[in-house]
């Protein structure tokens, strides 16, 4: 029999707000900002204690990985369309004729093209799997990360967790 088991933790403890200028069109769109809500999925095996993963122990690796996103103003690096410099503690971000001046105290810089809920759907999945790998979890086989910008409005990334040898990470 081949069958999958998974967990899922989301709640009012795995959110962020943000700030962020999405690119499309080859144009930023207007700084604004979120109240962004997070789920995380992980299917697996039981574990000889009969669980895919403890509960408390996911939640709060999905709770680091969104505080290192709260309050902050999202960053794409490197963007098509917005010409960056950092000097001392501020960044200047120009584009479209506007220049925004942010103490770096604020600033995440992240490495994605765009700041879309689907690469923060990605990026978070890759920071909770490098949390995943070192606990040494051998029995998990994916990882599913949403990010919802508004209600109703989500986005995801799935990520095998399946070693060269087929045990999970």
């Amino acid at each position: 029999m081949n069958a999958t088991r998974r967990i899922e933790v989301r709640g009012d403890d795995l959110r962020f707000a943000a700030s962020h200028m999405t690119v499309m069109g080859g144009e930023a769109e207007p700084l604004h900002g979120h109240n962004y809500r997070v789920t995380a999925v992980l299917e697996g095996d039981l574990s000889a204690e009969s669980w895919v993963f403890d509960f408390r122990e996911i939640r709060r690796l999905v709770a680091e990985a969104c505080r290192e996103l709260d309050h902050r103003f999202i960053l794409q690096q490197p963007s098509s369309v917005f010409q960056v410099s950092k000097q001392g503690q501020e960044w200047e971000i120009r584009t479209g004729g506007r220049r925004y001046v942010l103490p770096d105290s604020d600033v995440v810089a992240l490495p994605i093209d765009n700041c879309t809920a689907e690469r923060l759907a990605e990026w978070l999945c890759g920071r909770i799997k490098e949390r995943l790998l070192a606990l040494k979890a051998t029995n998990l086989a994916a990882i599913s990360v949403g990010v919802e910008e508004s209600p109703g409005q989500a986005a995801w990334f799935t990520e095998s967790l399946i070693g060269r040898e087929g045990s999970g990470v």
